[in-house]
């Protein structure tokens, strides 16, 4: 048997970040679990695979489920406050290796900024003859009578 991608710790880590299950009162297919949707979605970015192509045969439900659920928990910051509580973990066990740790100015603003660039100096002088239009007179495929 596989390895699963979420193992009872790191579930138990996850799972009171996640909100609850909503069953919709008009009836219809029970929702996917939310550890089978976030097995589904950790499997598509791990792979590489297409959400379409995510095998049925692993019980995540399909890709467009697994996407919706990964889309509904970015908007409800479920991914921020997670990698927060998860870096904290690493840190109190000293599982971090700040040596290999890059920061730059798409992770962290630079509040004083560097030097101001220079200005783009343009570098055509006049704009190129237009192909579509020409002042010359249209030819015509015969001569009047």
């Amino acid at each position: 048997m596989a390895k699963p991608l979420v193992s009872d710790e790191l579930w138990e880590a996850i799972e009171p970040f996640l909100p609850p299950l909503v069953v919709s009162p008009k009836g219809g297919r029970p929702p996917v679990g939310n550890r089978a949707a976030l097995t589904g979605i950790l499997f598509v970015l791990k792979t590489g695979i297409p959400w379409e192509l995510l095998p049925q045969e692993m019980g995540c439900g399909c890709g467009m489920t697994c996407w919706r659920r990964l889309r509904d928990w970015q908007d409800a910051g479920v991914w921020d406050e997670l990698h927060q509580v998860l870096l904290n973990r690493l840190q109190a066990a000293d599982q971090i290796d700040w040596s290999r740790a890059v920061v730059d100015s798409a992770s962290v603003r630079a509040v004083l900024g560097g030097q101001k660039p220079a200005p783009t100096l343009p570098i055509a002088a006049k704009r190129a003859a237009s192909i579509t239009s020409s002042r010359m007179r249209r030819a015509f495929r015969s001569l009047p009578r």
